[in-house]
């Protein structure tokens, strides 16, 4: 029998102990970004959508705790570390003044077959960790990803948004009518895949728009 680890670092879990170490717990690089209106995400989308509120949870560094929880995410079928990242960012939302009166949350959608791939979406399972933690709803099928891509993994700027700007189909646009949303995605790096979202949703009548990810690159 193999000892349950700890999804961040490796190290064997004690027995209260669930899925992430309690050092770990500790060490997370927390951003603070939803305090803060005018922060470097937000910034991101200047000129290009207009949102309430951006941010991220927790600062993602190359071989950093926080990319292992990404990566046992995405790549190793670990589910549970996205319910995981998703409760400590609801935790940050919950009382954030930027972030109150949420009607939806909608997590950013796979295509079918990437999905099938992969067991799940791992945008959902954090939308989900969300909804543990702040009850608001989570608005599936709003989105849909119609056409499927490539991976935005070693994609520049550019590329990036030429990869997912055309790939987003609208559905029950009227239910979404003078609501608040918030986009949830696992990683934002240049913004262009919730930018593509978030454009989308804009043309709903008398929508609010936010986005919330997991982890955002650098410091």
């Amino acid at each position: 029998m193999y000892p349950t680890v700890c999804a961040a670092c490796g190290t064997p879990l004690f027995r209260w102990e669930k899925l992430v170490c309690t050092r770990c717990r500790s060490l997370l690089p927390k951003t603070g970004y939803e305090l803060n209106e005018d922060n470097p995400l937000a910034r991101l989308f200047y000129g290009k959508v207009r949102l309430k509120a951006v941010t991220s949870c927790f600062f993602f560094s190359k071989e950093g705790k926080v990319q292992h929880l990404i990566h046992e995410l995405k790549y190793k079928g670990n589910a549970e570390a996205g319910v995981f990242l998703g409760q400590e960012l609801g935790k940050s939302i919950k009382e954030a003044p930027l972030f109150q009166g949420l009607d939806f949350l909608i997590p950013v959608p796979l295509h079918p077959k990437r999905e099938k791939e992969r067991g799940y979406n791992q945008s959902m399972m954090i939308a989900q960790g969300v909804f543990d933690v702040t009850g608001i709803p989570i608005g599936d099928g709003f989105l849909v990803r119609s056409v499927y891509t490539s991976t935005q993994t070693h994609k520049g700027k550019e590329e990036r948004w030429l990869n997912v700007k055309d790939i987003f189909e609208l559905r029950k646009a009227a239910q979404l009518e003078g609501k608040y949303v918030l986009l949830i995605d696992d990683v934002l790096t240049t913004g262009a895949t919730l930018e593509a979202c978030a454009l989308r949703l804009s043309v709903v009548q008398g929508i609010t728009i936010g986005c919330a990810t997991a982890a955002c690159a650098g410091r």
